[in-house]
């Protein structure tokens, strides 16, 4: 099922709302168009005080029951290669920005829980469209 937003910044709880708040969150969209944003407003919803960055050339950081990769120069292989797959058996909330299709399978396959966002933007307003598999 698939439901879909347009909102801005200050509205992204209403977004937050709908996502689960365990399990793997792929959140997929071009550059700048408001994947790191919405991982720190997830972050300030589930009460973090960390500044949530984007971990680009860490491609994890870990705040405790709360996980941020970011997959923008890696792909599933290289993921499964170095380890860092076996971080998404753990409990907890895992935000990825630029999972693509093929990680998600390969997470489907493993029975972990995957909601992908998709964030475009269109005429000056970001659209979200929410996925559970």
């Amino acid at each position: 099922m698939k439901k879909q937003f347009i909102l801005n910044e200050n509205e992204l709880n209403e977004l937050i709302k709908e996502l689960p708040l365990n399990g793997v969150i792929i959140l997929q969209g071009d550059l700048a168009s408001g994947k790191t944003t919405l991982c720190q407003k997830i972050a300030q919803f589930l009460g973090k005080n960390e500044h949530l960055s984007s971990p680009t050339f860490a491609l994890m950081q870990d705040y405790g029951d709360l996980y941020h990769y970011d997959l923008y120069r890696t792909d599933c292989d290289e993921i499964m290669l170095n380890g860092l797959f076996e971080n998404f058996f753990e409990d907890g909330l895992h935000l990825v920005e630029w999972g693509d299709e093929k990680l998600i399978q390969r997470l489907l396959k493993y029975e972990i829980s995957v909601c992908v966002v998709k964030i475009s933007l269109k005429k000056n307003a970001r659209h979200y469209e929410i996925e559970k598999r």
